[in-house]
């Protein structure tokens, strides 16, 4: 992102671009594309897939900046679009679908972690982090994808219940009740996988 962006808000950044600046649009897009990955290739269990949805979402957020009201943080209001594109693209391809697909990084590249807490001091303690955090991946992918981005936005992004309930168009009580839902669900499935059930 060019520096002369740093200091600038979303707003100003947003209202540059909309006057023809369009160095500034890259200012947010440098601002949020990876938390924007990082977001959507858990949704969507495929890298390849989470980036070209978030290509798509810039540039469908870019045709249509002008309609962006400033009602919701634009992080928000971006999310959205990349949500529906997601939902979408996964309807889409979801004939195809079978248990076997590879997880998130397979064989078309690394897994991106997720962050455990503790430092590992041995290359053992690393290992049984990674192993976890692949562990917690799999576990993940056996969600369904509601469950699975409920968790996403609450425990990786760490956003609060009324940023969550606005991004999914949902009220608050219901994010309450689905995230609750989806941490027994993710509970129960790891102690499966821990135990060596299917």
């Amino acid at each position: 992102m060019n520096p002369s962006f740093h200091n600038l808000t979303d707003q100003q950044l947003i209202d540059q671009t909309l006057a023809g600046n369009t160095d500034a649009f890259g200012g947010l897009v440098g601002r949020h594309q990876d938390r924007l990955f990082n977001s959507l290739v858990h949704l969507m269990r495929n890298e390849s897939d989470a980036e070209d949805v978030v290509q798509d979402a810039f540039v469908l957020a870019l045709t249509k900046l002008d309609s962006f009201k400033g009602n919701s943080q634009f992080y928000t209001w971006l999310f959205r679009i990349a949500r529906n594109s997601a939902i979408s693209r996964m309807r889409k391809k979801r004939p195809k679908l079978s248990l076997d697909s590879p997880s998130v990084g397979g064989s078309a590249g690394e897994v991106i972690p997720l962050e455990l807490p503790g430092k590992a001091a041995l290359p053992s303690d690393k290992m049984e982090r990674n192993e976890r955090a692949q562990g917690l991946t799999d576990a993940l992918g056996k969600m369904s994808p509601e469950h699975r981005e409920i968790l996403v936005l609450r425990e990786m992004d760490n956003l609060d219940y009324e940023t969550i309930a606005e991004m999914l168009e949902l009220a608050v009580g219901t994010v309450r009740s689905r995230l609750h839902r989806a941490r027994s669900q993710l509970r129960e499935i790891l102690i499966q996988d821990g135990n060596g059930l299917p």
